[in-house]
């Protein structure tokens, strides 16, 4: 698709027509002095749409079920703080 150049200016006086036009899946490059600041593209597809092309092509394997939340790999079950115990641990590491 086609790539449009426009000024800050040209944008406000113009952000319906812009708008259609990365709708139809142009992009649009903002400049500010003649050097850009932005960008507008289309939307992406669907995320569920995303997965589906992922999973034809072979890349990923999904059940399609809720994935259950993770377990924290580490709990601090002594009296002491988490900062004091990254203090000490930076502290072997120093010798």
């Amino acid at each position: 698709m086609a790539q449009y150049t426009i000024g800050i200016r040209d944008l406000k006086a113009h952000l319906s027509s812009y708008l259609e036009k990365v709708q139809n899946g142009h992009t649009i490059i903002i400049t500010s002095h003649g050097k850009p600041v932005a960008q507008l593209t289309p939307t992406r597809e669907e995320l569920m749409s995303r997965v589906k092309t992922l999973q034809e092509a072979g890349l990923i394997v999904w059940s399609g079920k809720k994935l259950k939340p993770a377990k924290p790999v580490t709990i601090n079950k002594s009296k002491k703080l988490a900062s004091e115990i990254y203090m000490e641990m930076q502290n072997e590491s120093l010798y």
